[in-house]
């Protein structure tokens, strides 16, 4: 199978073998005291280091491309990682390590970065966080840490300097540049001709000199990574930067692709958003399913509340031919659950790479003059008011999405949020191991509402199922929610 196929295959494809390897720190955690020496290695014996154990996993089983978290721990039981403590400082200690991120017994150079950020993130940077979150458990966590989870770090302000915080620490945040980072998000799951229209518009955007931030997985995450390199490269442009974000849960079903130049890994879904939306200048959405749903969602929750009145922060849905139709029910759905004024926040640009490129080139030039005019930093949107309930982590189980309101009177906003947590709670069953294993014990997942709101969900995701938008893998989608009052969606 050549590279381009391997981008979009439907069909799983897996490593095969394993390797044992030392590796050393190459341009993080190359330089520690001996006290933090010390505080790496005294994660051994504690929780954090399982959670540490499995996203290293996932960034080594970096070819593979199932999307079942639950399915690769399991074929790498046997994986194990010690952080190995010497004189200069330490190593890492690979037991059976899938062979793909190995070439003649070398790790590749990306790998080993990825593998030192996962480091950094979840064990050198900010232990706690991602201890006490949720999903940092088989799914069967006990009632004190979900309890303590619920507890730290909840209030606005100490979210978005923990954000800041990790996004820092891993290097992303560069004072005196002018705006020119484009997130880019969109399903991992998508035919070639979605592939290949996500890596037209890359290309234009890197012909611009613009660098591009995405979830850090396939299809739509790697395409515009992959078109801005050939930009880059006609412009001579070796700065390129190729930002991938991603959180314990999620990390696993969307491996950071060979692209990424900047990984980071933070807490969870909410935290992973925030920084989207706080180090972007500008965000191209492109066809997916629920959680590219999850994320227009909580971007547009955010911009409706009335203190983000004077921000600026280009949104634009862009599709290829083939799809043309998936952004008008899209704007369809918006519609009819959060009003008409919800338009005036995106602009819908069909089958044109350059008129994206060309419409983001243009914004970032009002971006950088709001900025100034606000006195905000380039780097980092602090003035962005995100709301409290949107930063709020969601404890997905069958209780919580149960009770989520969707209903018709509430404030558009709330409505964004609590679909927004509907969503996330479907990516959670689809493709997290801890939502996954709710499934197995509990069944579907039940979301009541309005007969209206509950009827646009309930038709936009069978669309999603009809379109393999759920999983990759070619199977049989079996549905991990229920809309009560509607037939649950089947291919």
């Amino acid at each position: 199978m050549n590279e381009a196929s391997n981008d979009v295959s439907r069909e799983s494809t897996h490593c095969s073998g394993t390797v044992d390897a030392q590796v050393s720190p190459r341009g993080t955690l190359e330089l520690l005291s001996q006290e933090e020496v010390n505080r790496l290695d005294s994660v051994r014996n504690t929780g954090l280091y399982e959670l540490f154990r499995r996203c290293a996993l996932a960034v080594l089983n970096c070819d593979d491309t199932s999307d079942d978290a639950a399915e690769v721990f399991e074929r790498y039981a046997d994986f194990n990682i010690e952080i190995e403590q010497r004189a200069r400082g330490i190593k890492l200690m690979l037991k059976n390590a899938p062979a793909c991120a190995f070439v003649d017994g070398v790790i590749l150079n990306g790998v080993r970065d990825h593998l030192f950020a996962v480091l950094r993130d979840i064990v050198f940077m900010s232990g706690e966080p991602y201890e006490m979150a949720p999903e940092s458990s088989n799914g069967q966590g006990n009632k004190d840490s979900l309890a303590r989870s619920q507890t730290s770090v909840e209030s606005p302000g100490e979210v978005s300097n923990l954000v800041f915080n990790i996004l820092r620490n891993a290097g992303l945040l560069r004072p005196r540049m002018p705006p020119k980072l484009v997130v880019c998000w969109g399903g991992h799951s998508i035919g070639r001709e979605e592939y290949l229209y996500c890596k037209a518009v890359g290309y234009q955007l890197g012909l611009r000199g613009l660098d591009i931030c995405t979830g850090c997985g396939p299809g739509a995450m790697k395409g515009p990574m992959k078109g801005a390199t050939i930009g880059h490269a006609k412009q001579r442009n070796r700065e390129g930067r190729y930002i991938g974000i991603s959180e314990p849960g999620i990390i696993a079903a969307e491996s950071p692709n060979p692209i990424v130049n900047h990984l980071v890994i933070l807490p969870d879904i909410e935290k992973r958003l925030e920084a989207f939306v706080r180090i972007g200048h500008a965000i191209i959405v492109f066809p997916g399913g629920v959680g590219t749903l999850e994320e227009i969602l909580f971007l547009l929750g955010t911009m409706m509340d009335e203190g983000n009145a004077s921000v600026s922060l280009p949104l634009i849905f862009t599709a290829g031919a083939p799809s043309r139709a998936y952004f008008g029910e899209i704007d369809e759905f918006l519609v009819s659950t959060l009003g008409e004024q919800v338009r005036r926040y995106y602009t819908i640009i069909e089958d044109d790479p350059q008129a994206v490129a060309v419409a983001v080139r243009d914004a970032m030039s009002k971006v950088g003059a709001n900025r100034r005019e606000s006195r905000d930093a380039y780097y980092y949107n602090w003035l962005l008011q995100i709301p409290a309930e949107m930063k709020r982590h969601f404890l997905v189980s069958h209780a919580s999405m149960a009770e989520l309101q969707l209903r018709r009177n509430l404030p558009a906003a709330q409505l964004a949020i609590n679909l927004r947590r509907a969503f996330s709670g479907i990516v959670a069953g689809n493709v997290k191991e801890s939502g996954i294993h709710m499934i197995r014990e509990h069944g579907p997942f039940e979301l009541h509402g309005d007969p209206d709101i509950v009827s646009a969900l309930d038709k936009l995701l069978r669309g999603f199922v009809a379109q393999s938008r759920m999983k990759l893998g070619g199977k049989t989608y079996n549905p991990c929610y229920r809309i009560v009052g509607a037939s649950p969606a089947r291919e």
